[in-house]
């Protein structure tokens, strides 16, 4: 199993070019199988979770091509209806494959999704919308076995009753051949939801967005245009903590400051510097980095639960009784005793982590947990005085494209070792 070995301190100084969104290519990528003829989606970032989700297409017939980010697809059918555990089992966003599935094709069976342990995210907001199209739902066998009698699935006026953004995308996947107007309420909006929509109706669906809630018209068929996905936002924030962690000087391309609106906001009051030198390229620097009162995440536009894990390991050094409040999954906490191996002043209670400063960080073994949170160990270790050894880097491998490559030309001492 691979490892990386950070040798700290470290400052972050250079360029990096942001990958295109992974939660945005996920969704726009099973889209396809709505839709007939062939496309190119550019920007697509190269990662563990986009190759698992190509050989998943492709053992259900897809022909699939993926070089230099750009991913050629034709899915004008697929020979089998099953998505087997073999494939599922190692990414949660597969469950969405099952809305426009069962849209395009009368029975489909998925097996239970897996993914990293951040919480519950269970599938019922998924499955309960579907069998209100008139799918029937079955489970057996750790199997997902979907079934509809009509020629199309019906519409519905549905209310969500938490926000979910794989819901959202599922259902609104499976109502754009659906018969009628569907209007789906308290859905998800964050920007990877809305490339996903830009995508449809550049094939031809008719989606449109007010507040947070989405009406669907379906259509008879899409047919499948190029598309270029969005920015990772995810990815950028998480390179401008580390920035503001080390006190350093990066240049961003391709990135979008809009859909980091808020979280941009409370870096500037921690000591962020922006300077815009074109349309997607931004220098970014902090001279003296602030402690934060309190923070919670909360679903877009709120601050990302995906950026919580890298904003506690941010403050490590400069924390003042800072507190950092978990709103989204329950597990997502699972970090906090990895950051401690750091020597980090942290401490846990319910929903909420309080950060106390800690003067001297000392490089320790560690362990990542899952995507976003590996992310916070390599901030830690970059801070950090000494050797710093990451274990299961594969979770990193899921959410940052060539990670090690893009620190190390921007003056970080990583290694990554077999």
């Amino acid at each position: 199993m691979q490892t990386v070995v950070i040798k700290g301190p470290s400052t972050l100084k250079g360029q990096i070019k942001i990958s295109g969104s992974k939660n945005a290519s996920l969704p726009i990528i099973i889209s396809t199988l709505l839709a007939k003829d062939q496309c190119l989606i550019h920007n697509v970032p190269n990662l563990r979770d986009t190759r698992f989700l190509i050989s998943i297409l492709r053992d259900l017939g897809c022909d699939l091509d993926f070089q230099k980010n750009t991913l050629f697809i034709r899915s004008s059918a697929i020979t089998k209806k099953s998505a087997d555990y073999e494939y599922v089992r190692q990414m949660r966003a597969s469950i969405v494959i099952l809305g426009p599935a069962i849209s395009r094709y009368k029975k489909f069976k998925i097996a239970l999704p897996g993914g990293c342990s951040i919480g519950t995210r269970g599938i019922d907001l998924h499955l309960n919308a579907l069998k209100l199209m008139g799918v029937k739902i079955s489970i057996k066998n750790g199997y997902v076995i979907a079934e509809r009698k009509k020629n199309n699935l019906n519409s519905i006026d549905h209310k969500f009753p938490k926000i979910s953004v794989g819901a959202t995308q599922n259902i609104l996947m499976a109502a754009s051949l659906a018969n009628g107007k569907s209007t789906l309420k308290n859905c998800a909006i964050e920007p990877e939801v809305i490339d996903l929509i830009n995508f449809l109706n550049k094939c031809g669906a008719l989606i449109k967005v007010k507040n947070r809630t989405i009406t669907v018209r379906g259509v008879e068929e899409l047919k499948l245009q190029d598309y270029k996905v969005i920015p990772d936002r995810i990815e950028a924030g998480s390179y401008i903590l580390a920035t503001m962690a080390t006190k350093g000087r990066l240049k961003l391309n391709n990135f979008n400051p809009k859909d980091l609106a808020l979280p941009l906001k409370v870096y500037k009051e921690m000591g962020l510097k922006i300077k815009k030198l074109s349309n997607s390229s931004y220098e970014i620097y902090c001279k003296k980095l602030k402690s934060i009162k309190k923070i919670s995440t909360k679903e877009f536009p709120g601050y990302p639960t995906d950026l919580q894990a890298q904003l506690i390991a941010t403050q490590l050094k400069s924390g003042l009784n800072s507190k950092v409040v978990e709103n989204i999954f329950e597990n997502r906490f699972i970090h906090i005793p990895e950051l401690r191996r750091f020597g980090a002043n942290l401490s846990i209670k319910g929903k909420t982590v309080t950060i106390d400063k800690t003067s001297d960080l000392l490089g320790a073994e560690v362990m990542a947990t899952d995507i976003r949170a590996s992310f916070s160990l390599i901030i830690a270790a970059m801070m950090s005085k000494g050797k710093t050894v990451i274990n299961r880097i594969y979770h990193l491998d899921r959410g940052y494209e060539d990670f090690d490559l893009k620190l190390k030309k921007c003056g970080v001492n990583i290694i990554r070792k077999k």
